[in-house]
């Protein structure tokens, strides 16, 4: 699985960067040199924090805790104080903003800073469609059972209250929750250890005051005594806490939706948190108000009504990523204003992306609904900082709708471009990927490094941070558009118990370069000028200062550091011209596809990495096609324009192009020639750009990337390829590209260091790239306390280049003055196979594989096991309906719909198991349907696992379960035609039940068991070729079910296992239909006559019949009556028919009359007991039979079925007779005096005379029968007993858990008196047994 957050923050050690220099960039004219465009404002400047011998004082050690120096935002409010960011308004898709942190409460003018927040993935959305009244004394059942008391002032004119209740666990993040539990553990233990201390005390002076104890009773109650404290001591062994449940109320108060929340469960002292104290919120857009749960967790909550009441949705926030980050974007600090975000004047919209459930995870239903949102808000940019790697760049479901806002609805978008550098291609999406948003690069000045990094000696110039993601996208897109810092100390929410704290990565950058982006817009706003995402980009790109001094640095650093106050006087140069995004197509001329290539059909730039275009001559068909916003005049705008546009190349000998391009509308198509074949090895970058030859001030209108990785070609045999000498400073990356020689399956590394003295840390990547893959990276962080040697081992793909990438991490060896001095060696190593997945068809017969090494001998060792099993399922009911406009309406007008998906299993054992859909997992970004969620649960709605795109293994206890599977879209013939979808249920197998395959050199060695296949050498250019067998039919694991697939990995080198080998692959068995029961269909010998059996058959049928009607009115219960007595009158003491007549009595519902139905449960039971010769019974199980004489068999199944139903006839008396007591006693108040107490006596006598004779045939403490142990020890005092029995019980009961038991433990403890468990157990009895599953 991916990472969940790609671009989260990262700690503070990070991964790297070239050092970079302030570099003057003019736009050249024709000429040879490889100058790059940067802009044609902009002249040389130190203000990217490039400064020597940096010292920091108390003014710049603030201001580089939120660096805004370095993007020129202080020069800018300097110079503009009221263009501050009043009158944007950012909308952050994140983890969720906290409105109370600190900075994030009121603008510059006093504006509300958040003006909402909403979670848009539902993940504290709690189900308030159950409706209550209020009781004559104001009070409610809330949903969690506790009767909750109404505020009398609160104003409800229907008088009807929605309830739900939630796990307030669910809406913290895993460190509150730990804290929180840290704490609640504590005040667990003081009263635990209260009940310990009494509980020794009383046993204690029973111990000395029987000194003997020989009399029967006296053993029983100092066993129960023991038992007390031995149950409180495991009690805090096994403590663990899922907790407190918080009850919500949503009301209408004639104006508008209301919601209150009762969180005493979460407080310290008694009385607080009550519902009646809390203060209505209503949704928080309207009244911009907070709650905070409890002194404790110090969390701050939202809370907004949606559908009419029967959706609240409690919003917290899932990290404190997104605060900090909506702090460096507008934080303001009025006593502080160093400390004050780039753009204090801009307000927030908070759009909770990050799913609860999920870890933070984004999902496709919260980026669409933030979207939504977002146009809903009338926003003007959009930050997010969240991403992760594609399989396709500018392609998907939210990229469509991303075009749709900020083409239509002109919003700007900047995301982070991803911290997963320093290799090449290595933006995410959306980021880095997606041609309508600004993705930002994460740079680092000194002055960051020294204040907010705390660097003993800060670089001596500004550089990109070591692991921030660079370009190349797979179709040949920069990736990175532009660079800001990319660390700050910025606020985080008060849960933390701190202020502020520092994060960096490329999620700060991207604020930082939106808070920069709200500066502009906020000048431009009442300026007049019209604020278009296409010229704001262009401005920015167009002033940024160069971060390096060589060309191929852009694919680091985009366009390099942006500069607010430049891009600002763009944009006033530029108002009175078009707002135009120049799209740009690629295609290879004369080509369709390009299946050896990374890049597409179609494509945005030109990406040369594999060996065939590194050494020839291609020509590329470039189409230009100016892009006008939606609300573009036709006349005014679009016929009218037309533009002369020059045409430069960065490297004229190798990338020519035509001079100039007459640009209309309807845009203009033009070739491109790239010729590599006399570049040297390496990293070579160039650009060809359009200027408006009437404006050339405006600078490059658009820019074709073209990018040539030419790799180095491995000659020697064995191929081994090493790098000697290599000096690293801090923050220097040297790149290898090498082609892969064809048969290389897997790569054996050592890296060499030395010349240094203090520890040294460094990044090692690997990238190749494959057609419609994901980049295949290996990554390593290697710390070097020392000089010395490391060893890698990893895969790789022959015939395409591999990027190496060694990186000194930026911050690594600063202050030493030392250079280190790095020696890598690479061997490649490969066995080719003639089939990378091997597929088993069920059968016996083996399957072939031919075997060779291509480029050195090797040493063939096969290797097979097959330790996972996929099952498929097809749904078992589908819902298909329309979601509420509340939050689900797009922008378009379109309404969402959602797809349910029902679908069963039954797990024999315990397993770890994983739910797949091949269809849809593994792509968020990259895929055209918008979303999927599912949630796995049990018998009694317990949600075990929850996940989406990226499903994790789960360790299920056996039981049944459910998968409901959640999908939207907007398209309902997308959703009809997943009706069927198949589902996979991956399991993995324990590990005596994983099954190791077996080679042969013949092909009938599965059967002869001749011709073992062990090892070989494989020589240069001689194949081999070998067999691996199917599983033998005995070595399958069991409850292994026809059609299902064992899988698992299959390797070929020596000296490793399958599992850990760098070049393994997958094998898969089908397994066949069971093997038929050869006895099936044997003929039975039976020597009754057909008289006497027809007459068996017709006594059955009405013992049937009677089985089969239903009691649920009186005139069915009399109708039932009446079938049994007569039945009963015709077949006397026939026990089958006894037994299912006490079956009819114990299934009756609705009982008025309970002491009359135990009576009749007694008697009925009675009956079935008189009917068996139990003396018979016992002399005959006390026998041995011969299990082949059938005769035997057919007797010995007819006394155990006999004996079940003695047992259970006794069971339920007992049962019976326990509930007569109990009503009996509850309902006496002077047992001595009355006549019911003689009645409780004499059935007392009864249960235990049951008892006695129940325990003759059962155990009476075992899961079944241990219920009537638990009622007679808690009949007669010994709570601590009864106690003890019932966990055996429960423990020996399996799952899923039984909740009569679970509530009868809750009866216990409440009449024992521990207190401190009672709650316990109740808060987990909402983890067990769930009124409803959750909503989606």
């Amino acid at each position: 699985m991916q990472s969940p957050i790609i671009f989260k923050s990262l700690p503070l050690t990070t991964p790297h960067s070239l050092l970079s220099r302030s570099l003057s960039i003019t736009v050249p004219k024709k000429s040879n040199n490889r100058a790059m465009p940067c802009n044609s404002i902009v002249k040389s400047s130190d203000d990217n924090g490039a400064v020597r011998n940096f010292k920091l004082k108390e003014s710049t050690f603030l201001a580089a805790q939120m660096p805004k120096k370095e993007i020129g935002a202080d020069r800018f409010i300097e110079a503009h104080p009221e263009y501050d960011g009043r009158g944007v308004v950012i909308a952050i898709f994140d983890s969720g903003v906290d409105p109370a942190a600190a900075g994030l409460r009121v603008t510059s003018d006093g504006k509300p800073k958040v003006i909402d927040v909403i979670d848009c993935t539902g993940s504290g959305d709690v189900d308030t469609s159950t409706v209550v009244k209020a009781d004559d004394d104001g009070c409610i059942r809330g949903a969690s059972g506790a009767s909750l008391v109404i505020n009398s002032s609160w104003k409800n004119p229907s008088g009807e209250w929605h309830v739900g209740c939630k796990l307030v666990y669910e809406l913290f993040t895993d460190t509150l929750t730990s804290r929180v539990k840290n704490e609640r553990k504590k005040r667990w233990d003081e009263k635990n250890q209260e009940a310990i201390a009494e509980a020794v005390k009383k046993l204690d002076e029973f111990d000395k005051k029987h000194t003997k104890v020989e009399d029967v009773h006296l053993k029983r109650v100092r066993e129960d005594l023991q038992n007390r404290v031995d149950l409180l001591r495991k009690q805090a062994d096994s403590y663990d806490d899922k907790g407190p449940v918080i009850d919500a109320v949503v009301w209408h108060d004639g104006e508008l939706w209301r919601a209150a929340l009762d969180t005493q469960s979460l407080e310290d002292e008694s009385g607080c948190g009550k519902l009646a104290e809390f203060v209505p919120l209503t949704n928080y857009r309207l009244e911009q108000k907070h709650g905070v749960f409890s002194k404790l967790d110090a969390c701050t909550f939202v809370l907004n009504v949606y559908n009419g009441g029967n959706i609240l949705s409690i919003v917290t926030d899932c990290s404190p990523h997104a605060t900090h980050v909506a702090g460096i974007a507008a934080a303001f600090h009025p006593e502080e204003p160093l400390l004050n975000g780039v753009a204090p004047g801009a307000q927030i919209v908070s759009c909770k992306i990050g799913d609860a459930r999920l870890g933070s995870m984004e999902t496709g239903t919260g980026l669409t609904r933030a979207l939504i949102a977002a146009v809903e808000h009338k926003c003007d940019l959009i930050n997010m900082s969240y991403g992760e790697p594609a399989l396709l760049p500018d392609y998907g479901r939210f990229v469509d709708l991303v075009d749709e806002v900020v083409n239509k609805h002109r919003l700007i978008f900047v995301s982070s471009a991803g911290n997963s550098g320093p290799a090449l291609s290595t933006v995410g999406a959306p980021g880095g990927t997606s041609s309508s948003i600004i993705g930002v690069g994460a740079y680092v000045s000194p002055a960051m490094a020294a204040g907010a990094h705390l660097l003993v000696e800060p670089p001596a110039e500004g550089l990109e941070y070591t692991w921030s993601s660079r370009g190349p996208t797979m179709d040949g897109d920069l990736g990175v558009c532009i660079s800001a810092p990319g660390g700050a100390v910025a606020p985080v929410p008060t849960w933390t118990l701190q202020r502020r704290m520092l994060m960096n990565g490329t999620s700060m950058a991207s604020p930082s370069a939106c808070g920069g982006v709200a500066l502009i817009v906020s000048a431009m706003k009442p300026e007049g000028i019209p604020v278009s995402p296409y010229s704001v980009r262009k401005a920015l790109e167009n002033t940024s200062i160069p971060v390096g001094a060589l060309p191929e640095e852009k694919l680091t650093a985009g366009q390099g550091l942006m500069q607010v106050d430049k891009a600002y006087e763009y944009m006033q140069k530029v108002q009175n011209l078009p707002s135009v995004w120049y799209q740009v197509k690629i295609k290879q001329a004369g080509v369709t596809s390009k299946p050896t290539s990374c890049m597409s059909a179609t494509s945005r730039g030109i990406y040369l990495r594999e060996p065939l275009y590194c050494h020839q001559s291609t020509e590329w068909t470039v189409e230009i096609a100016p892009k006008f916003h939606e609300d573009a005049n036709n006349l005014d705008q679009l016929v009218p324009f037309e533009e002369c546009i020059e045409l430069h190349s960065t490297g004229e000998k190798v990338v020519r192009a035509p001079e100039y391009l007459l640009l209309t509308h309807n845009g203009r198509s033009f070739s491109i020639v790239v010729d590599p074949t006399s570049l040297s090895d390496g990293l070579h970058y160039y650009e060809v750009y359009g200027i408006d030859s009437k404006a050339p001030w405006r600078g490059p209108l658009f820019r074709i990337p073209v990018t040539i990785t030419k790799p180095t070609v491995v000659k020697s045999r064995p191929p081994l390829i090493s790098f000697q000498g290599i000096s690293f400073v801090p923050g220097q990356i040297e790149r290898r590209f090498i082609e892969v020689p064809f048969g290389a399956t897997w790569v054996e590394a050592t890296m060499r260091t030395y010349g240094f003295d203090t520890a040294r840390r460094f990044f090692i990547d690997t990238v190749q790239l494959s057609p419609l893959q994901r980049p295949i990276k290996w990554e390593s962080v290697a710390t070097f306390s020392s000089p010395s040697s490391k060893s890698f081992s990893f895969r790789v793909e022959g015939g395409q280049t591999m990027e190496l990438a060694v990186a000194q991490f930026w911050s690594s060896g600063i202050g030493s003055h030392e250079t280190t001095v790095v020696d890598f060696e690479i061997a490649f190593r490969g066995i080719n196979i003639s089939k990378e997945e091997i597929v088993l068809d069920g059968s016996e017969a083996p399957v072939r594989i031919d075997a060779e090494a291509l480029m050195s001998t090797e040493k063939l060792v096969p290797s097979a096991v097959l330790n996972e099993i996929r099952v498929s399922y097809r749904p078992i009911d589908c819902k298909l309906h329309a979601l509420s406009a509340d939050r689900d309406k797009l922008p378009s007008g379109k309404q969402i719909l959602a797809l349910t998906l029902t679908y069963k299993f039954k797990l024999e054992d315990d397993a770890e198991l994983k739910p797949q859909i091949p269809l849809l997992n593994n792509r968020i970004y990259d895929n055209k349907f918008e979303s999927q969620f599912y949630m796995i649960s049990d018998v009694n709605k317990r949600v075990h696992a929850m996940g989406d795109v990226y499903p994790d293994s789960v360790k299920l206890p056996k039981g049944e379960y459910t998968v409901q599977l959640y999908l939207r879209h907007d398209n309902v013939q997308y959703l009809e035609k997943m009706k069927q979808l198949v589902l996979f249920i991956e399991r993995k197998l324990e590990e005596k039940d994983i099954v190791r395959l077996n080679f042969y050199s013949q092909p009938d060695g599965p059967l002869t068991g001749d011709g073992s296949f062990k090892s070989s050498d494989l020589v240069p250019g001689v194949k081999e070729a070998f067999y691996v067998g199917p599983p033998a039919k005995d070595k399958l694991p069991k409850n292994c079910r026809e059609g299902s697939v064992l899988f698992g990995p299959i390797s070929y080198q020596e000296g490793k296992s399958p599992q850990k080998s760098p070049a393994s692959y997958q094998i898969s068995f089908f397994v066949p239909p069971i093997k038929l029961d050869e006895d099936k269909g044997k003929s039975s010998t039976d020597t009754k006559t057909v008289s006497e059996r027809l007459e068996e058959e017709v006594r059955d049928a009405k013992i049937k019949v009677l089985a089969s009607l239903n009691q649920g009115t009186d005139e069915e219960r009399g109708e039932w009556k009446k079938l049994s007595q007569s039945l009963k009158s015709e077949y006397p003491e026939y026990t089958p028919l006894l037994a299912k007549i006490l079956e009819g009595v114990l299934s009756r519902s609705n009982i008025e009359d309970k002491a009359h139905h135990f009576t009749e449960i007694s008697r009925a039971a009675d009956e079935v007991v008189a009917s068996i010769d139990r003396d018979e019974l016992a002399s005959y199980c006390a026998l041995r039979s011969d299990p082949e004489d059938e005769a035997t068999e057919k007797m010995k199944k007819k006394m155990e079925t006999t004996r079940d139903q003695l047992t259970e006839a006794l069971y339920q008396k007992g049962l019976a007779l326990a509930e007569l007591e109990a009503s009996k006693s509850g309902s006496t108040v002077d047992k001595a005096d009355s006549h019911a107490a003689s009645v409780s006596d004499v059935q007392s006598d009864m249960f235990e005379e049951n008892f006695k004779e129940l325990q003759k045939w059962v155990d009476l403490k075992s899961s079944k029968y241990g219920i009537l142990s638990v009622l007679r020890e808690r009949h007669h005092g010994r709570l601590g007993t009864a106690l003890k029995i019932l966990n055996d019980m429960i423990q020996d009961d399996g799952n899923p858990p039984k909740k009569k038991l679970y509530e009868l433990k809750l009866s216990l403890l409440d009449q024992i008196g521990w207190s401190h468990l009672l709650v316990y157990e109740k808060q987990w009895m909402q983890v067990r047994f769930p009124s409803s599953l959750p909503l989606f």
